[in-house]
């Protein structure tokens, strides 16, 4: 099964192109802080870059911000293309299939209904990955490391 759930704060607004078909796609970038880390005193972040299509990539350029926090579930893609000098070049990303708000703006952000979920099926606002998230994770005294 290939399934991604991710929880973090975009680094940059979300870029929105059309596909030469009219598809509208935005990618962006997600900081993720890394839960366990051998210093405390560093906070350390994955950035793992995000490609939404159709409708949900629409309401992503027109509602999300940098700083905006967020939660992506979607699937992890491995595409590869020919660079210019000749290379094949491999980009791993994940392509979101649900984006829900987690209601923490930046500040002087613009004002995001946290109510109404940014998702391609699911209508509840707790739908998808968030009204599990975080269910299954055991807690810490019982993690093996």
């Amino acid at each position: 099964m290939n399934r991604v759930i991710l929880a973090g704060r975009l680094v940059r607004d979300p870029e929105v192109r059309y596909t030469q078909t009219g598809k509208a796609v935005a990618s962006f970038t997600l900081a993720v802080n890394r839960r366990f880390v051998r210093n405390a005193d560093q906070q350390q972040a994955d950035f793992i870059p995000i490609v939404v299509w159709d409708k949900l990539a629409e309401i992503c350029g027109n509602n999300l911000v940098k700083g905006s926090q967020v939660l992506v579930e979607g699937r992890m893609q491995i595409r590869s293309y020919d660079a210019q000098d000749g290379t094949k070049r491999y980009v791993t990303e994940v392509v979101a299939q649900d984006i829900e708000f987690m209601g923490s703006r930046p500040t002087g952000a613009a004002p995001v209904h946290a109510a109404a979920p940014m998702n391609n099926s699911n209508p509840s606002p707790m739908g998808g990955a968030a009204a599990s998230f975080g269910s299954e994770l055991p807690p810490d005294e019982e993690i093996p490391f």
